[in-house]
């Protein structure tokens, strides 16, 4: 690293992050005034994202450097999403009905046909910028982003195994994925403020949504009480109880399809993400709540356990934010603009479905972090609209983990015939 940020000890970052959330939190509660206008616009949980991105920017602190968003991904993701399930009605879930699937889809056939379409737009400009030819050339590279914006990092892996990219070049292709994926995660945060007047240009029924939320809050209000101490440790200890659960089978799992079946344990192999920890920890924590709703644990979300696992999601939130840095933008301009390109394809393709099918923002927002972002941030934009509803962008961010490979693998053969079969 060229330029160390001024603060690489984890504690000062802790600390900053926490102090970025709490003023965030406290402008955002105002009821009046500049800040009360402001955040009229700007949404809070884009600036609880936006922050931490600026102080990277400016060399404060940096991703690089830091553990928090290990910490945050590993520990406190399934831990929220243990706390968020502990209420689910799973009945009112699948009443959402189809339109959950067929946005998730489109996202995903967005990222497909984008690539492609995004190299022969640029090559009008500038055929420079797609061409290169064995290990260099521009496609394969571009390979490991559709497998991350379809599935996420072990498909990336996956495709740089199967197209054997140059790794000398790999760190530009991250350099994309990381710029666009987060700018397109920014965007649709800031939606989230203004989803009742998109629904209403979409003409979308979300009714179904607002029916699951009702519930839920109603269900809180019936038991609800002011959490004791008792309360709040026995939520923790089913928390990172079941988040140790969840590693210790993930692990297992993982260990014993990788030294068993030659499939799971070649990373060329399609099924070779389905070997990767981090998929099974977040679906065994995912169906720990689930298991836990049908018991009486769910009488904690009176006691606040949405609330306390919106919490972890938040701080998982800011370390995201991290990660972003907005400098980078201008440092491989022609690369940039191909991702630009690609995921304007998604989101356009996205948004003629919604208005087609009526679908409400909510499915547009999810299905298209459950393809782009993953099962690290898919849970997180769900969960801005209502804790109850981070299920569904767990639910839809396993999908992805299924069709990555093979979405990422037709999606390079479309970009190599586009490119004019070159490489």
């Amino acid at each position: 690293m060229d330029n160390p940020p001024i603060f690489t000890n984890d504690a000062i970052v802790l600390g900053l992050l926490m102090l970025a959330l709490g003023f965030v939190f406290f402008t955002s509660s105002k009821e009046e005034g500049f800040w009360y206008k402001f955040y009229k616009v700007v949404p809070a949980l884009l600036m609880c994202y936006l922050i931490p991105a600026i102080l990277n920017s400016l060399n404060i602190i940096s991703d690089e450097t830091s553990n928090l968003y290990f910490v945050a991904s590993r520990y406190l993701l399934p831990a929220s999403l243990v706390l968020m399930t502990l209420s689910i009605d799973l009945k009112a879930i699948f009443n959402l009905g189809p339109k959950a699937l067929i946005m998730f889809f489109t996202g995903t056939i967005g990222i497909i046909i984008g690539g492609p379409i995004a190299i022969l737009i640029i090559s009008a400009f500038s055929p420079e910028t797609v061409g290169g030819v064995g290990p260099d050339a521009v496609w394969r590279g571009l390979s490991t982003l559709a497998g991350s914006w379809i599935g996420g990092g072990a498909n990336q892996a996956a495709m740089l195994e199967i197209f054997e990219y140059n790794p000398d070049l790999y760190g530009g292709m991250v350099l994309v994925d990381i710029v666009v994926a987060n700018l397109w995660m920014a965007i649709l945060l800031m939606g989230i403020g203004k989803s009742d007047r998109i629904d209403e240009w979409l003409r979308a029924d979300n009714s179904a949504i607002v029916s699951l939320r009702k519930k839920v809050t109603a269900y809180a209000d019936s038991v609800t009480r002011n959490p004791s101490l008792p309360d709040l440790m026995i939520m923790l200890a089913l928390a990172f109880g079941a988040v140790g659960f969840a590693h210790w089978s993930a692990d297992g799992i993982s260990e014993y399809l990788s030294s068993n079946f030659a499939a799971f344990r070649d990373n060329k192999s399609a099924l070779s993400s389905f070997a990767s920890s981090f998929f099974w920890m977040i679906s065994i924590a995912t169906a720990v709540g689930i298991i836990l709703s049908f018991t009486r644990a769910k009488e904690y979300e009176g006691a606040g356990a949405s609330k306390l696992g919106s919490v972890f999601i938040y701080f998982l939130v800011a370390t995201i934010g991290m990660k972003m840095d907005l400098t980078m933008v201008f440092d491989n301009p022609g690369l940039i603009g191909i991702g630009l390109v690609w995921m304007s394809i998604h989101a356009g393709l996205l948004i003629l479905v919604a208005k087609l099918i009526k679908a409400p923002y909510f499915f547009l927002a999810v299905g298209s972090q459950a393809n782009v972002g993953g099962a690290a941030s898919a849970p997180v934009v769900a969960a801005a609209f209502h804790p109850s509803l981070a299920t569904v962008g767990v639910l839809l961010a396993v999908f992805g983990y299924v069709v990555g490979t093979y979405g990422a693998i037709l999606s390079t053969i479309l970009m190599q015939l586009a490119a004019g079969g070159q490489g």
